[in-house]
């Protein structure tokens, strides 16, 4: 499996919702739409998967804290 694949296909919609998210708080959507994301450079790509892991992660903890199950 290649490790751009979303374990979860179906969340692969959303995760490309939440790069853009992330991009605009961070200033970076304009930069994006005019250079693309295959021009950005590490920094920037970066700072957009950073951020992405830290509200998955809080996301997470907040599901943990109202007791969801975690499937394997």
């Amino acid at each position: 499996m290649s490790n751009k694949t979303p374990m979860v296909p179906e969340s692969e919609k959303r995760l490309d919702q939440l790069k853009w998210e992330v991009a605009e708080e961070l200033h970076l959507d304009d930069d994006i739409q005019e250079r693309g994301f295959e021009n950005m450079t590490t920094r920037e790509v970066g700072q957009i998967g950073g951020n992405m892991v830290k509200k998955m992660v809080a996301f997470a903890e907040d599901q943990m804290g109202k007791g969801a199950d975690i499937k394997d």
